[in-house]
């Protein structure tokens, strides 16, 4: 009898989230908006300490709106991190502007601040906005790339859609730009099933992009309409389960991490493992558990997994990499390349226990002998 599947990050109920749905369904606020939307927007700003929130149907809108309200239109520079997921990427095509991929650092594996001032260089013109991916939930290196930003006037955009709940220098990331994103997705460590919040110390910005994720409706007791946006709106229904998911952040946090030391332990007498570093004085939240191999194949790695019922994947193919983007400037020094060709995410889900590990690293020895 085979074993039950182990997947990469399932979602994880609190057990509140009905009683929260069923209270919405009471209220009959089915629709998009309602109260249990203005209370998962506290709760994020709350937990965050970021003034003001905007609850939207996936992260992707969010970083949509942050181009939008920025006054990002055709022909602007947005610079990039490169080793990250589409959705990072997608919103800067939609507003016909231009991308300028940056690759990643060894100590981090993200963007690497080193290669900001030539990506500026390289670019068409002056450079609008940078999004920042922090990624699998682990800090970019924030001192250095804000300073950067500030000192050629690019607004930054962090992209935290895998990092809620990491500190840098004990401070949220995804509060320290202009905007902010956050993702819940299926597979984030907190999940309404599909669902993204924007950020920002700003009330203005938010109050623009709110505006524009409610179809530019202006103020009237008709249908006005001065500007043209867009349905990005959350539904109540799964903010009520993003209440309840809330609830238990930190402890889904603590447990990723412990996850994480767990595969750390098992696998600290394998050489040509390295686990995705950490930057002094910061703290991920271990979204999920990368690591490279040295020599061996993790295409192989993954299938044997695959084979005893495990779900893994490789890390993000660098976006200067894919057919989509073959013509896009890139500043690149091959490391994100590097690390997509070596390495691969191992499941993390907050549900699997020590022994779960134990069965995945054992399998691991048993692939690296």
């Amino acid at each position: 009898m085979q074993n039950p599947r182990l997947f990469l990050s399932p979602p994880h109920m609190s057990g509140r989230e009905q009683e929260y749905i069923s209270q919405a369904f009471e209220s009959n606020y089915i629709a998009p908006l309602g109260p249990m939307v203005d209370r998962f927007e506290q709760s994020i700003r709350d937990y965050t300490r970021v003034p003001h929130s905007l609850a939207l149907s996936s992260a992707t809108a969010a970083l949509h709106l942050a181009l939008r309200v920025l006054g990002v239109g055709a022909g602007d520079v947005v610079l990039a991190s490169t080793f990250t997921f589409i959705g990072s990427i997608a919103p800067i095509l939609y507003q016909n502007a231009i991308p300028v991929f940056i690759d990643s650092d060894t100590v981090s594996w993200n963007l690497n601040p080193l290669l900001i001032e030539e990506a500026i260089n390289a670019s068409p013109k002056k450079p609008k906005a940078l999004i920042l991916t922090h990624l699998y939930g682990q800090c970019a290196d924030l001192e250095k790339i804000i300073a950067l930003c500030d000192l050629h006037g690019i607004a930054l955009i962090e992209d935290a859609a895998e990092s809620l709940g990491a500190l840098y220098h004990g401070k949220q990331t995804g509060t320290f730009g202009t905007f902010g994103v956050y993702s819940f997705n299926g597979n984030k460590i907190l999940t309404t099933s599909g669902g993204g919040m924007l950020v920002s110390p700003n009330q203005e910005l938010i109050d623009k992009a709110r505006f524009y994720s409610t179809q530019a409706r202006d103020d009237a007791p008709h249908y006005e309409h001065t500007d043209y946006g867009y349905n990005y709106r959350m539904s109540n229904i799964l903010a009520a389960i993003g209440v309840a998911q809330m609830e238990v952040l930190t402890e889904r946090i603590q447990k990723r991490q412990q996850i994480f030391k767990w595969y750390r332990e098992s696998l600290a007498d394998i050489r040509e493992i390295t686990f995705m570093p950490e930057l002094p004085n910061t703290q991920g939240n271990r979204w999920l558990s990368a690591l490279t191999f040295e020599h061996s194949d993790p295409t192989r790695v993954r299938l044997l997994l695959e084979e005893e019922n495990i779900e893994s994947r490789p890390l993000w193919k660098p976006m200067h990499l894919q057919p989509l983007f073959k013509e896009a400037i890139r500043v690149q020094n091959g490391t994100s390349q590097a690390l997509f060709e070596k390495g691969v995410c191992l499941p993390s889900g907050t549900q699997m226990s020590r022994n779960d590990v134990e069965r995945v690293c054992a399998l691991l020895k048993k692939a690296l002998r």
